[in-house]
């Protein structure tokens, strides 16, 4: 009897055993998810931005975070001034603009 019980409690220690491999596993997992549904993302979204601001141009019609629409006139390191109206010309922060205009809204 002392033989079998001896022997059960390997059994159990080598199950044991694969469950920690499994411990280890479940964490580089959750991390590879989080990788590739978030973090990736947003490095390729910021990449895109990034490239669009250095593409802006004289003449390029945008929109702002606030929601207005202008034709760029001029365009400094940190600012850029745009046309909203007919003669009416503002300043705003470079990091304002987010898209150009679809259609005709400048």
């Amino acid at each position: 009897m002392d033989l079998a019980y001896a022997m059960g409690s390997q059994g159990a220690g080598g199950a044991g055993g694969g469950m920690g491999n499994l411990s280890i596993i479940f964490p580089i997992l959750i991390i590879a998810i989080f990788y590739f549904l978030i973090i990736k993302p947003q490095q390729s979204k910021a990449k895109q931005h990034k490239a669009f601001m250095a593409n802006l141009k004289k003449g390029d019609t945008v929109v702002t975070s606030g929601g207005l629409y202008g034709k760029i006139t001029g365009i400094t390191d940190d600012a850029i001034t745009m046309e909203i109206a007919e003669k009416v010309r503002i300043k705003v922060a470079k990091n304002a603009i987010v898209d150009y205009a679809k259609g005709d809204q400048a």
